[in-house]
């Protein structure tokens, strides 16, 4: 009995729709077309009546220029898309997320955190986090197996600020540059060799973009 069979009459959830091979999706196809489908290596027809929720984090509408991805399985899955913001565009949640991990994590290794220093917090909120969530519990975990204390040290990766990823919008390369400067400059915003006459702004207009783009000096 394969998944969808036993999925009839409820939903099924289909991970990293966009890496299915060419061969599979023809088969995905006719199963939404039709509701029906032959287990490996029967001639029987079983109908199935199931809702489909699919994820994938490629561009699928690139993928079917690339000639990847079916265009009519495309239009089939893409009802009612929901988009999930990458990490960096929800840093409201990366806290929330941090002391989650950490609860989990405390109960299998036995072990007891209760203190994130204010630098690490800044740290966390700084960073641009390429790997989404999977990629902050992974740090999580990873500072937890060397953590002998109950105040953890995150093991945050350096910002290569050199090379940012050109998925960044606008307002995060500018809010990455401007942090740069002011670690530069140790947080000095005006006079010689502050923060606003390496950038070439006022001073006045350097506090107006800190405060769009969220930027607070840490504690």
């Amino acid at each position: 009995t394969g998944r969808f069979e036993v999925a009839d009459g409820s939903t099924i959830f289909l991970d990293e729709i966009g890496e299915l091979p060419m061969e599979l999706q023809v088969k995905l196809l006719r199963v939404l077309q039709y509701g029906e489908f032959e287990r490996l290596g029967s001639n029987k027809t079983i109908k199935a009546d199931v809702r489909v929720i699919a994820a994938t984090n490629r561009n699928l509408e690139q993928e079917i220029k690339k000639a990847n991805f079916r265009e009519d399985l495309y239009y089939r899955l893409n009802v009612y898309p929901i988009k999930v913001p990458a990490l960096r565009e929800r840093v409201q949640d990366i806290l929330p997320l941090t002391w989650h991990f950490i609860k989990e994590l405390s109960a299998a290794m036995g072990k007891r955190v209760d203190i994130i220093s204010r630098s690490n917090l800044e740290a966390l909120r700084n960073y641009s986090w390429p790997g989404n969530v999977r990629e902050l519990r992974n740090v999580v975990e990873r500072s937890m197996i060397g953590c002998n204390g109950r105040s953890l040290s995150l093991d945050i990766p350096e910002k290569d600020t050199n090379n940012i990823s050109c998925s960044l919008t606008l307002d995060e390369h500018q809010k990455q540059y401007i942090l740069k400067t002011l670690k530069k400059t140790g947080w000095k915003i005006r006079g010689k060799d502050g923060t606003a006459q390496l950038l070439g702004i006022k001073p006045t207009t350097l506090y107006s973009r800190m405060q769009k783009l969220g930027i607070k000096r840490p504690v």
